[in-house]
């Protein structure tokens, strides 16, 4: 599958989130909520690494992992909602990324390069 297609799947499978529990219909989902969803995932990741924990609900696997693929499953959620094209777009990033200067070795070492 590619990105646009985990996108619509995971769309798929979050409707419920995306329609009254009442009604049925189609409700408004703020897109700065929507984000900010994404950003704990993300942050959820960054406490599992800290500490070395295990998931609470896949204790088999670390907390980042899982917390990781949150954080996936919501961006894919967001994307095929809004119909965004992160396959074409991945492909457009990862090519210019390649030719950015400041992300090569050079650039990076001179005084004040980008580090990290």
């Amino acid at each position: 599958m590619n990105l646009n297609q985990y996108a619509i799947q995971c769309h798929k499978d979050n409707l419920k989130w995306w329609t009254s529990p009442i009604t049925g219909e189609k409700i408004f989902r703020n897109k700065g909520e929507l984000l900010c969803l994404i950003h704990s995932e993300i942050s959820e990741a960054m406490e599992g690494e800290r500490k070395n924990l295990p998931d609470d609900k896949l204790p088999h696997r670390r907390m980042a992992e899982v917390e990781l693929v949150d954080a996936l499953i919501r961006i894919f959620d967001y994307a095929g909602a809004f119909g965004y094209d992160l396959e074409g777009a991945y492909k457009e990033k990862r090519k210019f990324n390649k030719m950015r200067e400041d992300h090569k070795h050079e650039a990076r070492a001179r005084e004040n390069g980008k580090k990290w």
